[in-house]
C-alpha cells in the first residue's frame, strides 16, 4: 500500500457502530483478572495475609504483557469491524429490470384477417417493436398451439429474438389448438429455471379460456405478472383449421381483462405504434426485479482487510513461545504481494463465477475467441453451451458442435444445445454448398487449350462479371468510356489490373483446392467414401431455414413430452 494510495482527510469509519463494542473492555478485564484469581487453588486453603509469602511473583510482568495484547488485540479487531475507508473505487452501477416472456397464438385462428394483412402479421409486427423499444430486461419468446414451446431462451440479445419473427407460422406447430394455459405455465417455468423471483409474462392472443385463468392465477402466486394484448376484432373474421374445416374467430376482450385481472396484470387492444404497449407498462421494465450492470459509479472501499495481518501477528502470541519466529516470512512475503487482501479469501466458487462473468463481457463485446477460451475453462453443461454458441460466432462450427456434444453428454436432452446445434451443422452445410458452387463455376471458367488471346484477362473478365456489387454498371461503364479526364482514366485502369489480378489468384487458389479435394477422393478407401458420401446425404437432410429448424425442433420436443407423459391432456 503506497503512501499516495492513504487520504488522511478521507479517513472514516463505514460501520462505526462497531466502536461501542469497546466499551466493554473495562468489563472484560475485569472478569479476566477474577478468573485468573480464582483459578489459584491457594486462594482457598491459605490465608489471604501468608498468599504474599507463600506464592512466587515472577508471572506477573509475563501476564501484564499477555493482558496488554489482548487489549490491543481487541481494539484492532473492533476497529477492523468498522470498516475504515480513505479512498474510493470503481464499481458498476445496478439498477433492476425484470424479465419478459412473450408467449404468441401460433394456432391456425392466427390466420384470420380481422385485422389486416393477417392477426399474425400484426402480432409479428408488435413483437418487433417491443423488442426494438423496450428498455432492457431479459427476453424470451415462446410460441403456442395445443401445447407451447420455446422459441428463444431469456437473453439480453433481442435481435437474435427477433431473427425467428419471420419463421413463425401455424404450420410449424405440431399440434393446433388454444392452450393458453399450457404458455402460461411453460413461461413461467422459463421463469422459474432462470432463478428469477418476478417476472412479466405477456399473451398475444384473441380469448383466453377458464384453464388459462387458473393458468395466470398460479403464475401471479409464483410473483409473475401476466399481461394480455388482443389480437383481433369483434367482428372476426373466417379462417381455415389444420383439418380442413373453417371457423370464425373473434376478439373475446372480456375474457382476456379477465385473465389479466387474475393474474396480477393489464389487459390492452392492438393498436398503431407502441401506445398499447405503454398502456401494458412492458416497455420500461419495473425497478424491483432482477439486476443488471447499467455504467460505473463510485463507491468506499472497505479498507479493514489490511488490519487483518497485524491481528494475526498478534494471535501468534497467544500460542508456543518461538511461534514469533513465524514472523520473518511473513514480513518478507506480505509486503512485495501486489494481489488485493480481498481476493486471497475467495472461494473456488467465487472465482468461477469471476471468470464467468468475463466470458459474457468478452462474448457481448464481440470477442468470441477470449470468450470461448474463459467458458473453456468450467466444466458444467452452461459453460459448454455458452463455448458452442462463442465459437460459432467466430466462425469455428466443428469446435461449436464439439462444444454443443459435450453439453448434451453432460445433460441429455438439453433443448436450446440441441438447436443450436443444428443451426451450426445447417450453416456448414450452407458453407459447403456454396464452396462447391464456386468450386464448379472456378472450373467453368478454365481456358481452353485452344483459345485465343490473354488466359488471364479472360479468367479476369468472367470474375469481374460475378462481382457486379463491387460497383455499380452505370458507374463502370461511365469510367471505361467517357471519363472525366486522363487522371481519371488511368485510375480506373489500375482499379481493373488490380481487380482483374485478384480474381485471377482467386480462382488459382480455386483450383488447387480443387484438385486437393479431388486427389483426397481418388485416394480414400471404400469405406472413407462410404462414410463421406453418407455424411453428405445426412447434411442434405438437415434444415437450412429457421421455419424447418423451427418445425423439427417442437416435433421432438412434442416427442418428447409424450414419452415422459407431459403432453396436453
Amino acid at each position: 500500500m503506497s503512501a499516495a494510495a492513504f487520504d488522511l482527510a478521507a479517513l472514516h469509519l463505514l460501520r462505526p457502530q462497531w466502536l461501542w463494542a469497546l466499551l466493554a473492555l473495562p468489563l472484560l478485564a475485569w472478569l479476566w483478572r477474577w478468573r485468573r484469581h480464582r483459578a489459584s487453588v491457594w486462594h482457598d486453603t491459605v490465608d489471604a495475609h501468608l498468599l504474599p509469602h507463600l506464592l512466587a511473583q515472577r508471572g506477573d510482568a509475563r501476564a501484564r504483557w499477555a493482558s496488554g495484547l489482548a487489549v490491543l488485540s481487541y481494539a484492532v479487531a473492533v476497529l477492523a469491524l468498522a470498516g475504515p475507508s480513505w479512498r474510493q473505487v470503481a464499481q458498476p452501477l445496478w439498477e433492476s429490470r425484470a424479465p419478459l416472456v412473450i408467449a404468441l397464438d401460433l394456432s391456425s385462428a392466427a390466420t384470420a384477417a380481422d385485422v389486416p394483412p393477417s392477426r399474425l402479421a400484426q402480432a409479428r409486427a408488435k413483437i418487433a417493436t417491443l423488442l426494438r423499444e423496450r428498455a432492457g430486461g431479459q427476453v424470451a419468446l415462446v410460441a403456442y398451439a395445443g401445447d407451447a414451446y420455446t422459441v428463444a431462451p431469456l437473453t439480453e440479445d433481442t435481435a437474435n429474438v427477433a431473427l425467428f419473427l419471420d419463421a413463425l407460422a401455424p404450420d410449424v406447430m405440431p399440434v393446433d389448438g388454444q392452450r393458453a394455459d399450457r404458455a402460461i405455465d411453460w413461461s413461467a417455468q422459463l421463469l422459474k429455471r432462470a432463478r428469477f423471483d418476478r417476472g412479466d409474462i405477456v399473451l398475444l392472443t384473441a380469448q383466453a379460456d377458464e384453464p388459462a385463468r387458473d393458468a395466470a392465477a398460479r403464475a401471479a402466486r409464483q410473483g409473475y405478472r401476466v399481461f394480455a394484448l388482443g389480437i383481433g376484432s369483434a367482428a372476426g373474421a373466417p379462417y381455415r383449421r389444420s383439418d380442413g374445416s373453417f371457423g370464425q374467430a373473434r376478439l373475446d376482450a372480456g375474457s382476456l381483462r379477465t385473465l389479466a385481472s387474475a393474474g396480477d396484470g393489464r389487459y390492452a387492444a392492438l393498436a398503431e405504434g407502441d401506445d398499447d404497449l405503454r398502456a401494458l407498462g412492458i416497455l420500461d421494465p419495473r425497478q424491483d426485479d432482477a439486476a443488471i450492470a447499467r455504467g460505473k459509479g463510485t463507491a468506499w472501499q472497505d479498507q479493514g482487510y489490511w488490519l487483518l495481518p497485524p491481528l494475526l501477528l498478534l494471535a501468534l502470541f497467544a500460542f508456543r513461545r518461538r511461534a514469533v519466529m513465524l514472523l520473518l516470512p511473513i514480513c518478507f512475503v506480505w509486503p512485495g504481494s501486489q494481489a488485493s487482501a480481498a481476493d486471497l479469501w475467495r472461494r473456488a466458487d467465487q472465482v468461477e463465477h469471476a471468470r464467468m462473468e468475463q466470458a459474457t463481457q468478452a462474448y457481448r463485446r464481440g470477442d468470441f475467441a477470449e470468450a470461448a477460451k474463459l467458458y473453456g475453462d468450467a466444466r458444467d453443461a452452461d459453460a459448454h453451451y455458452n463455448r458452442g454458441n462463442a465459437l460459432a460466432k467466430a466462425g469455428q462450427y466443428p469446435q461449436a458442435i464439439a462444444a454443443y456434444d459435450e453439453a448434451l453428454k453432460q445433460q441429455p436432452g438439453m433443448d436450446d444445445a440441441i438447436a443450436n446445434k443444428r443451426a451450426v451443422e445447417a450453416a456448414m452445410k450452407r458453407q459447403q454448398s456454396s464452396k462447391s458452387k464456386n468450386d464448379s463455376q472456378s472450373g467453368q471458367s478454365q481456358p481452353s487449350p485452344d483459345g485465343k488471346g490473354d488466359p488471364s484477362q479472360q479468367s479476369g473478365k468472367g470474375k469481374e462479371q460475378q462481382r457486379k456489387p463491387e460497383q455499380a454498371p452505370q458507374q463502370s461503364q461511365q469510367q471505361a468510356t467517357q471519363p472525366a479526364d486522363a487522371q481519371a482514366q488511368r485510375d480506373a485502369d489500375a482499379a481493373q489490373r488490380e481487380r482483374m489480378q485478384r480474381a485471377l489468384q482467386q480462382q488459382q487458389r480455386n483450383g488447387q483446392q480443387d484438385a486437393q479435394r479431388r486427389a483426397g477422393q481418388a485416394n480414400e478407401t471404400p469405406q472413407q467414401r462410404e462414410q463421406r458420401l453418407a455424411n453428405e446425404a445426412w447434411l442434405r437432410r438437415v434444415p437450412d431455414d429457421p421455419g424447418s429448424l423451427l418445425r423439427e425442433k417442437f416435433r421432438i420436443e412434442q416427442e418428447r413430452r409424450l414419452t415422459e407423459g407431459q403432453g396436453p391432456q
